[in-house]
Formats: C-alpha cells, structure tokens, sequence
C-alpha cells in the first residue's frame, strides 16, 4: 500500500534508519576504529595486529550504517517530494554520493588485515585512504545538510532543528575541507561536531516521536 508524505509509519521509518546511522557511526569510528589508529605508524600497526577482529567489527558497524544511510536517502526523498521535488531529488543524490565514497573508502579498510603482514606501512596507508574517501564524502553530505535544511524549514520539523541541520552542513563542509588541505585548523574545528550530533540526535528524535513532516 502506498504511503503518503505525512504516513507516521513512514517518518517513524526515518527515524530509525537514523537512529541506525548515529549509532553505528560513532560506534564504527569512536569506539572500534578510533582507538586502533591513534599514535605513529608504528603504534597503529602494533595496535592493528592486535586488534584485528575490533577493526573488522568496525567494518561491518559501517556497512550497515551505510545500507542504512542509502535507505534513508530514498525515504527522505518520499517525505519531502511534496515540498520541493527538485530539493528533494538533489538531496538524494548527494546522500547517495556519500554513500558511493564511503563504500569505496571501506574497501580500502578491508583491505588491511589482507596487508598488514606483509607491508606494515600499507597497511597503515590504506586507512589513511578510507579517511580521506570518508571526508570527501563528508563534503557531498554536507552540501546534502544545507539542501534538507532548507527542506525541513518548510516543513512540519521545529525551525530550530532544521538550523541546526544548515550549521551541521557548515561544519562537515569546513572539518573535512581543513583536514584534506589545512589539518593544522582541525584543533580550532573539532568543538563544532558537537552542533551535528545535536542537531541530527534532535531530528532523529522528532521523526522517531512526533512522526510529522
């Protein structure tokens, strides 16, 4: 049966694939993988052969996070069509964009335990490679956040949160460029990801609760 824009069934739906997204994401990147990759190259080759199942563990927080993330862009797109159907296919586009970098970049990840006994350094490299696929993904999810902002303004969502959501865009777009071209600024950036995991935590709550649109 086919749901309408405002189907709760539907929001409820966003809700959880964000949910989903949230919490497999910082689990993937603060609590499994996070921990592996600080230090020289030589801690996290150490830290790497001796944590292997944590890394393919973060792997696979991803994947669902991405399966996840992939699903959200299509049921965005079914809630917000009504508002603007060409804000909403863009949207989509570039959240699917994302989603098509950070699969490459796991990839790359997946690649490690393959290498990391045989070139310890390329082992280390080709995470230096999924964080780079992962920001430059972040820089299309950022053009995604000031696209929805607009598209959340205009519709049922608090106008607080769909704020919140442009100032999100600002600091993806602004963390991810510094750390590919000026790493030295990610000191003064880094306190800004605090405005996404509250804006995008406030929106995944409203959908998940109040179920409008």
């Amino acid at each position: 049966m086919a749901a309408s824009h405002d189907d709760p069934r539907l929001v409820r739906l966003a809700g959880a694939l964000y949910l989903v997204i949230i919490l497999c994401g910082l689990t993937a990147e603060l609590m499994l993988r996070g921990p592996l990759l600080a230090g020289s190259p030589e801690e996290v080759v150490r830290a790497l052969g001796a944590g292997i199942s944590q890394l393919r563990l973060s792997l696979l927080a991803d994947t669902v996070m991405l399966l996840a993330d992939v699903a959200l862009a299509l049921v965005f797109f079914g809630l917000l069509r009504h508002i603007s159907a060409s804000l909403a296919l863009a949207a989509m586009v570039f959240r699917l964009g994302q989603a098509v970098l950070i699969g490459a970049s796991l990839m790359a990840l997946g690649s490690v335990p393959m290498v990391l006994a045989d070139a310890p350094r390329l082992a280390v490299h080709m995470t230096d490679l999924h964080a780079i696929g992962y920001d430059v993904g972040l820089i299309l999810f950022a053009v995604n956040s000031a696209i929805m902002s607009v598209l959340l303004w205009r519709s049922a969502v608090p106008n607080v949160i769909a704020g919140g959501i442009a100032v999100s865009g600002v600091v993806y777009g602004a963390g991810s460029l510094a750390r590919l071209v000026a790493p030295e600024w990610m000191a003064v950036i880094e306190p800004a990801y605090v405005v996404p995991m509250v804006a995008e935590s406030a929106l995944c709550l409203w959908l998940l609760i109040r179920a409008r649109v």
